[in-house]
């Protein structure tokens, strides 16, 4: 099982932070990798148990179900279960939390994979790097903040 963990601090409110991010369909409006995305069957897309399909730039499709939303603990959780890339039984994590030396954002992204034999340290860097570092940084663009 490959694990992965990635976390930044953002200059900005968690509360402004987490109003991007809830939004469980809204990643194509600031990640890079997404060109669209939908949430199936007309479910909300804060409804543990819906699932969103969403297409990549290159036109793979990918499907991913919420699982947990808490707005309490400011975190979620979802799975991959449709996708091109053999990332098996991918489970992720998003976590914010207060910096509370200035009015910021701990932001964690971490999942647990499994992949076929021989591709581990490519498909971590490729979660690592495309999908939650390209994320860090589209986010603080689209807040306007200064990217790392």
């Amino acid at each position: 099982m490959v694990k992965v963990y990635c976390s930044t601090v953002l200059e900005a409110p968690i509360e402004a932070t987490w109003d991007m991010l809830r939004d469980f369909n809204g990643h194509d409006q600031w990640h890079p990798a997404i060109a669209s995305s939908q949430i199936e069957h007309g479910h909300g897309s804060d409804q543990v148990g819906c699932v969103r399909r969403f297409r990549l730039g290159d036109g793979s499709e990918l499907r991913e179900r919420l699982l947990t939303l808490s707005d309490m603990e400011t975190a979620f959780s979802y799975c991959l279960f449709d996708t091109p890339v053999p990332l098996l039984n991918y489970v992720a994590h998003v976590r914010l939390s207060p910096v509370t030396d200035g009015d910021w954002t701990f932001w964690e992204w971490e999942s647990k994979f499994d992949t076929p034999a021989g591709q581990e340290d490519d498909l971590r860097k490729l979660v690592c790097e495309d999908i939650y570092q390209a994320g860090f940084d589209a986010i603080r663009a689209e807040m306007g903040l200064e990217v790392a």
